[in-house]
């Protein structure tokens, strides 16, 4: 079933913009065909078309239910910014794989420092993937890429979690023995292609993180998240 995004919905509701032409353009879709829109409330909507004009795709709702896609448990990425393209298939495989939302960290030992425009226009291009991601998968939300910042500004947030997990190189617990079942607020630290510094590691352990392992080899910057949000998704039963 093919899945889109709106913020409210009613009995009808009109598809405009690059949603409409994917549904007429790309999937070819016409009169009498169903899909799927999934609101702001998490409620998903069984819509079959009604019409199709220059204005957009009118569809009219013929069932709704609860959206259950969704973690039990919330889960925010910090992850250092990788070089080249890697940091779009993070983005794009932790929005499967659950990730509630994405906070990309200029550490010391990151390469790519774009500022400015350039910054900007990369964290827009990377919420978008983040949403076509989203429906792909038929999350139940949108997750939210954050503008870029610095690894201090970011630790601002830790304040708000229930677990702070920091996956580096030194080694730490596993997850068996970090994660609680009142663990429903989660961050994760992942570091760039050289790893963090150590003073930043000590920082983030002021902070109230837990080194954190993923086992004795050493994984590349896009591998760790991947596999650190797979684990966390599997030991709290959410790939079941």
């Amino acid at each position: 079933m093919d899945w889109f995004f709106a913020d409210k919905i009613g009995q009808t509701h009109l598809i405009t913009g690059e949603d409409a032409v994917h549904i007429t353009k790309s999937l070819r879709k016409s009169v009498g065909e169903v899909l799927t829109l999934c609101d702001s409330e998490r409620t998903e909507h069984l819509c079959q078309i009604e019409r199709i004009t220059d204005e957009g795709v009118l569809v009219k709702v013929v069932t709704a239910q609860e959206c259950l896609n969704e973690p039990t448990v919330q889960v925010t990425l910090f992850a250092a910014l990788t070089k080249g393209d890697k940091m779009e298939t993070v983005i794009q495989k932790s929005v499967e794989l659950g990730v509630t939302e994405i906070v990309p960290v200029l550490t010391d030992r990151c390469v790519s420092r774009p500022d400015g425009k350039a910054s900007l226009k990369k964290q827009q291009r990377y919420q978008k993937i983040a949403e076509q991601a989203a429906m792909q998968s038929r999350r139940a939300l949108i997750p939210k890429v954050n503008s870029f910042t610095d690894l201090k500004k970011a630790a601002e947030k830790l304040s708000d979690f229930d677990r702070i997990l920091l996956f580096y190189e030194g080694g730490g617990k596993s997850l068996r023995e970090l994660l609680l079942p009142s663990d429903k607020r989660i961050a994760v630290w992942i570091g760039p292609e050289g790893g963090f510094e150590e003073r930043e590691v000590a920082f983030l352990l002021s902070c109230g993180a837990e080194t954190a392992t993923l086992g004795k080899r050493i994984l590349r910057a896009e591998t760790a998240p991947l596999a650190a949000l797979a684990a966390i998704m599997f030991h709290t039963g959410n790939l079941e």
